[in-house]
């Protein structure tokens, strides 16, 4: 979705490809029913936030959220919380256990999200440890998680290319 994309670029900026989030996302699609956006009253949108499946190092499996983007001409409105909320209750309500993300911490505690539970965990690539935070869904389920994430769930398709006779 070419909205989306230019609503992230213009919330997060140029470097926003380079991030080891970006390299657990390259190549697949969100978890099922975990993309969601928010408009305004023209149906323009202003906000996005999308979690991905994951594989820990040792085997178990999570949710990686990310990018939460807020159009920044709407910042302060709310929006970015409404979404977290949504994304949280509806992964909680189709099983998912564990949601990590790379963040403000301030920010995303009053969500629940703890930086206590991913000490064994890391990500691929450059991150600062004290921004990887996780939401144990179901209490536990991180329980003896180590390593590094790795990309799993739904791979997006190829692009078809047509052939000239």
């Amino acid at each position: 979705m070419a909205a989306r994309e230019a609503l992230l670029d213009r919330a997060m900026g140029p470097g926003r490809k380079r991030k080891s989030s970006e390299k657990l996302r390259r190549g697949r699609r969100p978890s099922e029913g975990l993309a969601f956006v928010a408009k305004d009253a023209n149906g323009t949108l202003v906000g996005t936030v999308r979690l991905w499946d994951v594989r820990l190092g040792t085997g178990g499996t999570a949710l990686l959220l990310g990018p939460l983007a807020v159009d920044p001409a709407v910042k302060c409105a709310g929006i970015g919380s409404k979404l977290m909320r949504l994304a949280i209750e509806e992964a909680r309500r189709l099983g998912h256990a564990a949601i990590l993300l790379v963040g403000d911490a301030p920010y995303y505690a009053r969500f629940g999200f703890t930086a206590a539970r991913t000490a064994k965990l890391a990500m691929p690539g450059p991150y600062e440890r004290e921004r990887f935070l996780a939401l144990e869904l179901v209490e536990g389920a991180l329980d003896g998680a180590a390593g590094t994430l790795k990309p799993s769930g739904r791979k997006t398709k190829p692009a078809r290319v047509a052939r000239a006779a």
